[in-house]
């Protein structure tokens, strides 16, 4: 078990009227408070993954008292044989039974009421005893109180219940360290439907409404802790209904594969259900209950379909069990290869993503960020959902298509995409009135939030759009295509900003367009005040949110959108995989008017290549001595952080505006997606210019990622052509790339952008796509080294877990870039801090190694997919799909004071004040209501670290289209 997991988080910035920023996907880290001599009071947390031989040991050290300690050493005992190998977040060392840990010095502070992990990995025979008595500093240290575990026994996942029948809840508790359970607390997603006192836990709730249900269970004991049950999913019917155990079955070539069904109430008669292929597949048939009679006796009794499959056929194929007065049940079966295995898993991960009843969808069929509701990093709320999220959900169906020849879903992916997630004309009324040669008025980025607003200057010159001309000639409309980046999927805020509405208030039912960051690179999410992308002035102060962020004479009610550059290449990328599988099927057609969509997202994506201000590129200087830029030399032709665009929201005001970003990413490349957009016929936008950018940008790409490849392999962070956001000049002797200085950490500094290791394996994954299509040898040259370098710092275990990078730290900088004459990067290096069993992020990697193995045919690229492959789906399932537990030290940054100016006042949409005492959770009082809360206020009162096993859409979506990639390229 790795020892730190750190999450991405997804952060988006704009400036009303003229300065947009999107900060997303950096990972979460403590805050931390200047140290202060003081007496040590401190717990441990010990776990350990054993395979018993040896083992990791997972060690969290909380600061319980109310100074920082500042400089830390753990010391503690084996009774047994146990022999340090390694650690890592601190300096191991041993001597007979004893263990002493030194902090790392990057994390020698632990804050009052903060945390700190580090781990080591260990040999042993016999006996593993864990140690009971640790000290730091030595001072004595007490373990924390483990939380109670329970466990929603009934329902059962996937069950179907007549609409005024009872579903019947049970479940277990049992608490830690001699304490008692002292009441059960049942809910649906964050509704109380009851409390039990006593043992067996039970209740009955016969007032479920017709939909899908989230349910789960929360124990809490004698001590106080608490802790909730996996959520568990149904399905309320508006009358009976047959259920069947699942919608998706991969049954292999010659092969049979079964599932169950039963009834969702007891019938007065006897009632016979029939099974039958009513579409698809023919080589696919029912073989084993094809008549099944079920009594009101056994009706609640499963029994079993079996399906069988020919010896030659593939495809999906749709089986509906249907009876008198019964609601029926389909379920998708497809027939697969006789070795495919990783097919199979992709089906069997794709119906647990999709299945109505298990929460990773709102009912208008959008994915959310998360199944659960309490979790905080670029969302900062679990039912908020991405672009991010729509394009993986993109993506997930264009390999559903491959494995199954429906592309029905892909299609009407992009549909639901382009309903919620793509502002409407209404969302966007007043870009007729946007004038190209001044696109926008200069605010400066400043450096930390308590400095904002930043003054807007019209005396600063800016350059001239050269692609709205042509992309309005080519699309007849004024109207930006692209998707804005954040959206409050079940309106938790309030702002009612659903698609072609402005701020219709709480009782809005539809998903609502948000935003959260804007200030700068030292802003976290746990410092943001969230606002409408249409801000009337209903919420907020005065002038609604945008004094907060803008300092200006007046302000004006006005819309603005912010793009995230990676998600809308990744719709791109999706689309390519989806054309080229669909034509492998003879099925083109299917595709192509999504396709041509995707091609039109493409075009307009190329705002992302520009500087924010549209000034010249290279040794850009000061912001008014900095050149405008004129044509398409403010092209940096990378994708950048973001692109934005508002305007008024009265149609009779006359302006609008459009931004780029002037800070380029390693991490948003996408060479994968400009090689379709430049050189795949069915991609090419259809712009003057639109094709020949993606080529310019595809050697850009390449080149970028060769400049940043450190001594060591991994790719450092990027480049901007505005040094600190406000055109300042750069530190003395800092490189360039074509005149854009090297900066480590682009963008955002809470935490550093640079450091997660998810950002290097998405990167990689899609030059390593890039590679396998064309062979590439500037590609190859970036994954050979890259690879090498990754393999040599992961670890796959004797039981088949595994640990890969998580954290990294950077030193030295990038030579010049020489496009004729590269530098060896000899002074630019990378360590791993620390490591981590992310499942998500190891998804992206094994698929990275998938596709450099198909081309290259490395040997240890492939075995090492498969493992990280087989480790995560035999060592971490659940009845939701794959996850592991995560402990969030960072949330003690709950109570972290949000900036307000001293006299400003408002109120969000519930009516939380927002004013100079506010914190996050202030202006957040929802979160109260959550089922998992109580972990939050245990932390926060001195408790231990919560854990937290989190199913994130992007997650589960990309380990099943690892599964299905492992499949093509090398099953």
């Amino acid at each position: 078990m790795p020892p730190t997991r750190r999450r991405r988080t997804a952060r988006r910035l704009w400036t009303a009227v003229v300065a947009a920023m999107a900060l997303p996907f950096a990972m979460l880290s403590a805050a931390s408070t200047p140290a202060q001599a003081a007496a040590v009071q401190c717990s441990v947390d010990y776990k350990t993954n054993d395979w018993g031989s040896g083992f990791t040991a997972d060690l969290t050290i909380t600061n319980r008292g109310t100074d920082a300690i500042n400089g830390w050493t753990l010391t503690y005992g084996y009774a047994g044989n146990q022999k340090l190998s390694n650690g890592w977040n601190g300096v191991w060392s041993q001597s007979g039974q004893n263990i002493s840990v030194k902090d790392a010095g990057y994390n020698a502070t632990i804050a009052a009421g903060a945390a700190v992990s580090t781990g080591a990995q260990f040999t042993y025979s016999g006996t593993n005893t864990s140690p009971t008595n640790f000290a730091v500093n030595g001072t004595s240290c007490t373990g924390a109180h483990q939380p109670p575990i329970t466990v929603l026994t009934s329902p059962a996942a996937g069950a179907v219940y007549t609409q005024g029948t009872a579903v019947p809840l049970a479940a277990t508790a049992a608490a830690a360290d001699n304490a008692t359970i002292s009441k059960v607390e049942f809910y649906d997603n964050t509704t109380l439907l009851g409390t039990d006192t006593t043992s067996p836990y039970s209740l009955s709730a016969s007032s479920l409404t017709v939909g899908s249900h989230s349910l789960l269970a929360k124990a809490y004991d004698s001590l106080g802790a608490s802790a909730e049950s996996t959520p568990v999913g149904i399905t309320v019917a508006s009358g009976p209904a047959i259920v069947a155990s699942t919608t998706q079955l991969a049954v292999q070539q010659g092969k049979t594969g079964a599932y169950t069904v039963k009834l969702s109430t007891q019938p007065s008669a006897n009632v016979t259900v029939t099974t039958a292929r009513t579409s698809g597949n023919s080589g696919l048939s029912v073989t084993g209950g094809a008549s099944l009679t079920f009594t009101p006796s056994n009706w609640n009794t499963a029994q079993t379909v079996t399906i069988t499959g020919n010896a030659s056929g593939t495809g999906a194929a749709t089986f509906e069990s249907t009876a008198t007065g019964h609601a029926k049940a389909s379920v998708n079966v497809t027939q697969i290869a006789a070795t495919g295995t990783y097919n199979a898993r992709f089906l069997d991960l794709y119906g647990k993503i999709t299945n109505p009843a298990n929460g990773y969808f709102s009912p208008e069929g959008i994915p959310y960020h998360s199944v659960e509701t309490l979790i905080v990093e670029a969302p900062d709320h679990g039912h908020e959902t991405t672009s991010e999220a729509y394009s993986y959900l993109l993506w997930l169906q264009a390999m559903y298509g491959k494995v199954t020849g429906d592309w029905s879903k892909f299609n009407g992916a992009w549909e639901i995409m382009e309903k919620y997630m793509i502002p409407t004309h209404a969302d966007q009324p007043t870009n007729s009135f946007y004038n190209a040669s001044k696109p926008a008025t200069y605010a400066p980025e400043l450096d930390t939030p308590n400095e904002y607003p930043a003054k807007l200057d019209s005396g600063v010159s800016v350059g001239s759009d050269p692609i709205a001309g042509e992309l309005k000639s080519a699309y007849g409309t004024d109207d930006i295509y692209g998707m804005h980046w954040l959206q409050d999927v079940d309106n938790v805020y309030g702002y009612g900003n659903s698609p072609g509405k402005c701020e219709a208030g709480p009782a809005d039912t539809g998903p609502s367009y948000i935003n959260t960051f804007q200030r700068g690179a030292q802003e976290s999410v746990w410092e943001t005040v969230p606002q409408p992308t249409c801000d009337a002035f209903k919420y907020g102060g005065k002038n609604g949110y945008l004094d907060l962020f803008t300092g200006d004479s007046s302000y004006a009610k006005q819309w603005k959108f912010t793009n995230a550059p990676d998600a809308d290449a990744r719709a791109v990328q999706a689309a390519y995989w989806a054309d080229i599988w669909a034509r492998q099927q003879g099925k083109g057609s299917d595709v192509s008017a999504t396709v041509g969509k995707a091609a039109k997202m493409g075009d307009y994506l190329r705002y992302a290549m520009y500087d924010k201000y549209f000034k010249k590129i290279g040794n850009c200087v000061g912001p008014s001595t900095c050149a405008a830029g004129s044509g398409k030399n403010s092209s940096m032709y990378l994708l950048s952080w973001y692109y934005a665009w508002g305007g008024a929201t009265d149609t009779s005001a006359g302006w609008a505006w459009r931004i780029g970003s002037s800070h380029a990413h390693s991490g948003y490349q996408n060479p994968m997606a400009a090689y379709a957009l430049s050189s795949y016929a069915d991609l090419k936008p259809k712009s003057a210019t639109g094709a020949a950018d993606w080529n310019t940008s595809l050697t850009r790409q390449l080149e970028f990622y060769r400049w940043l490849q450190s001594d060591e392999g991994a790719i450092a962070g990027g480049a901007t052509n505005s040094w600190a956001g406000r055109y300042a000049s750069p530190p003395a002797g800092k490189s360039t790339f074509y005149g854009m200085y090297y900066d480590e950490q682009p963008v955002y500094h809470d935490p550093p952008s640079n450091q997660w290791f998810g950002f290097q394996a998405w990167s990689m994954e899609r030059v390593a796509e890039y590679y396998q299509q064309t062979g590439n040898a500037q590609a190859k040259a970036v994954l050979d080294k890259w690879v090498k370098w990754a393999l040599s710092k992961t670890t796959i275990n004797p039981d088949g877990t595994y640990r890969i990078p998580s954290t990294l730290q950077w030193s030295g900088q990038p030579d010049t870039w020489n496009a004729s004459s590269p530098g060896a990067n000899s002074g630019l290096h990378v360590t791993v801090a620390d490591y981590t069993n992310d499942v998500g992020v190891a998804a992206a990697y094994a698929k990275t190694l998938s596709y450099y193995a198909a081309k290259s045919g490395d040997t240890a690229a492939k075995t090492t997919a498969k493992a990280l492959l087989d480790g995560m789906w035999n060592n971490y399932q659940d009845s939701l799909g794959v996850a592991v537990p995560e402990d969030r030290a960072d949330y003690n940054r709950f109570d972290d004071s949000v900036y307000v100016p001293s006299g400003w006042t408002g109120t969000m949409p519930n009516g939380d004040a927002i004013n100079s005492s506010s914190t996050f959770e202030s202006i957040r009082s929802f979160y109260k209501n959550d089922p998992a809360w109580s972990k939050i206020q245990a932390y926060l009162a001195g408790g231990a670290v919560p854990s937290f096993t989190y199913h994130r859409f992007w997650a589960q979506a990309d380990i099943a289209l690892a599964m299905g990639s492992y499949a093509e390229l090398l099953e």
